[in-house]
């Protein structure tokens, strides 16, 4: 009698004990399917095809009036970036420059085609978007003026992006994916209704324009913690929205290559220190990065393509927590406007 007593639980604290359980229990299984239920990460390899200023030596600029006059080892750096991706299971996408389609050999490009690799828009001419005259809108424009003597900015910047998709299906046969701005800006195309509209009778149903303000650090040193920590939280600021007229925007994740390399002077450890860190970053909170660089610049600052390699191992290894997709991919991601 005396062991069956001290084995009695009052009836109101084994109800009170049972409730604790089944709410520890109840708890544990939502915080559970919170993590099933996290987004897989979305990482995009996308090559911008144009020459860059100051390569592939210092001091060449010539390149500001012949964007789309892409040389040899810059065509060969982004066959095998595609190939190399390719052939790991991946995609790469691209942003074409249409003065690329006037060289008189394009089988390189539409080899990336054939590769099952998205080709966008980057404009015919690599004109600025945000241009208040006509000669802001490129170094070409400014040397030869006549070009687009008579026309306003809006016409000038229609007529680019047009011709460019022209181009790209008449002369390669291939159907643009996509559209890019030269350069990217910190406010995106926020407040420019005007651009978006543009985009969207244009066909496009988002744009990568947005490249979020970060640290750099002091040129030709090795980034500190915080300029590492500053890329890393520029993420947030990276990840996808849209435009109340319903553009998607599709940002630019820092750090890019001609960031780092040709305004900072960064080696190339640096470089792939900056992008593990960031990658890891968005892959822990199921979120999008959009990794941008140009084999112009790639082909002389990372020849062996270690950082496209760094980021394929670094998706490969968070198995189905992250997945490399094109930019069209993330862009069906983004919820439709609230009505």
């Amino acid at each position: 009698m005396q062991a069956s007593l001290s084995n009695h639980i009052p009836r109101r604290q084994f109800l009170a004990g049972s409730l604790a359980a089944g709410l520890v229990a109840t708890t544990s299984g939502r915080s559970r399917a919170a993590r099933q239920q996290k987004p897989k990460a979305q990482i995009a390899i996308t090559l911008d095809l144009e020459m860059s200023r100051h390569y592939p030596r210092r001091g060449l600029t010539e390149w500001d009036y012949q964007k789309g006059n892409l040389d040899q080892p810059t065509k060969e750096y982004a066959v095998k970036a595609g190939q190399l991706v390719k052939k790991r299971g991946g995609l790469l996408h691209y942003f074409c420059v249409g003065r690329v389609l006037e060289q008189p050999d394009i089988s390189w490009l539409q080899t990336l085609d054939q590769l099952g690799h998205p080709i966008g828009n980057h404009t015919y001419d690599h004109v600025n978007l945000r241009a208040t005259t006509p000669a802001m809108a490129q170094f070409r424009f400014q040397r030869s003026p006549w070009l687009v003597k008579g026309k306003s900015v809006p016409e000038i910047l229609r007529e680019n992006i047009r011709l460019t998709t022209i181009a790209l299906k008449e002369r390669a046969k291939i159907d643009v994916n996509g559209f890019r701005t030269p350069g990217g800006f910190r406010d995106a195309l926020n407040g420019r209704e005007d651009l978006q509209q543009l985009l969207l009778e244009q066909k496009f149903s988002w744009v990568s324009s947005k490249y979020p303000r970060h640290a750099y650090g002091k040129p030709k040193e090795r980034p500190t913690e915080d300029v590492y920590q500053s890329i890393v939280d520029a993420q947030q600021q990276a990840q996808p929205y849209r435009y109340p007229s319903g553009l998607i925007e599709i940002p630019m994740s820092p750090i890019s290559d001609v960031g780092a390399f040709r305004s900072t002077f960064w080696k190339l450890d640096y470089f792939l220190e900056a992008i593990t860190r960031a990658v890891r970053s968005v892959i822990a909170r199921g979120q999008v990065f959009d990794f941008l660089a140009h084999p112009s610049c790639l082909v002389v600052e990372d020849p062996e393509m270690k950082t496209i390699g760094r980021i394929m191992d670094l998706v490969a290894d968070a198995g189905d927590r992250a997945e490399i997709v094109g930019l069209d991919t993330i862009a069906q991601r983004v919820p439709p406007l609230k009505p």
